[in-house]
């Protein structure tokens, strides 16, 4: 997972990584992407993090992204 993130990202939650629940949740993601259909696209999931390195970041809002169809989603 942490492969996905921005360079300061991973840094910033490098230690979370061995966190057992993230860890199942990362399994439940690739599950659910090799069996169904999802949005956004799997490279996409993090895009929000490429586009703000951590040290620019002040607040985080983790929501559901509104959209669901093919090309909408961005991430």
């Amino acid at each position: 997972m942490l492969n996905m993130l921005e360079p300061s990202w991973k840094e910033a939650l490098k230690d979370r990584a061995k966190d057992p629940y993230l860890k199942q949740l990362w399994s439940f993601v690739e599950n659910e992407y090799a069996n169904t259909t999802v949005f956004p696209p799997k490279d996409l999931i993090f895009n929000a993090f490429w586009k703000t390195p951590y040290d620019k970041v002040k607040v985080v809002l983790i929501g559901q992204d509104p959209y669901h169809g093919k090309g909408q989603a961005e991430g």
